[in-house]
């Protein structure tokens, strides 16, 4: 199993929110590069960052941080956030940046999804965000009327090949992840599964590896030192 530390960027700043409340923000590091940085110190060789203003509003306000941070380092970085067109998509890839999380234009224009998977293969993944276990867009601030386990399903056969599925009521809270979500998701063929959101424990992490699960994103409980993440990678990614 891939661990990704996480950025969440506002403001050019690397911040959490809280169960995704942008009124709940706490700033982490106001120099993302150097958190980056810091990261690939501790051992990791991934990153997953997201655009929180871009979530919110389909704008590009943070690509030039992420401009910095793929420049700055050699991880192999995944971009969430307001990408919502095949330019921005291209913008991305042409920095560096490994794989483009689709969010919000995957469910509201869901044919171009699956045209820029088949196009683009395992550089697109979809990020699938779920509040009391139906599809939340716009930066979560709305939920839609079709549940999460579905659409991953219908993504699924679609022809995407990555999944990064958030329960929304888990993130930043640091009172552990979803784990019966991600067994029931695990049994879709065809597509990794990367879990996110509440992530708290070490021995999280060992089930969600035992169970299958391709990769898993770490985001406060790294920031705020309940998993170490130097600990994590060599626990982990070394079996």
């Amino acid at each position: 199993m891939t661990l990704y530390p996480a950025i969440d960027l506002r403001g050019g700043q690397a911040v959490r929110l809280y169960q995704g409340d942008y009124d709940q923000m706490t700033v982490y590091n106001p120099d993302p590069v150097a958190q980056a940085k810091a990261f690939a110190a501790a051992g990791a060789s991934c990153l997953h960052l997201v655009d929180l203003d871009g979530a919110k509003d389909g704008s590009a306000a943070n690509f030039e941080t992420i401009r910095a941070i793929t420049a700055a380092t050699n991880l192999f970085t995944e971009v969430g956030g307001g990408i919502r067109n095949e330019e921005r998509i291209r913008q991305y890839l042409d920095l560096g940046v490994g794989r483009c999380i689709l969010g919000t234009v995957a469910v509201r224009d869901f044919d171009f999804a699956a045209r820029m998977a088949a196009k683009y293969g395992e550089a697109i993944a979809v990020g699938v965000d779920m509040k009391d276990g139906y599809v939340a867009v716009s930066g979560w601030k709305e939920v839609t009327p079709e549940p999460g386990l579905d659409f991953c399903r219908r993504c699924a056969e679609a022809g995407v090949k990555a999944l990064i599925v958030t329960d929304i009521s888990r993130d930043g809270t640091l009172q552990g992840t979803n784990l019966e979500l991600y067994r029931r998701l695990l049994t879709i063929p065809g597509v990794q599964i990367t879990a996110s959101g509440g992530i708290a424990r070490m021995e999280e992490l060992d089930e969600l590896q035992a169970m299958g699960c391709h990769a898993a994103i770490l985001g406060k409980s790294i920031y705020t030192g309940a998993i170490d993440l130097a600990q994590a990678l060599r626990r982990v990614e070394t079996r």
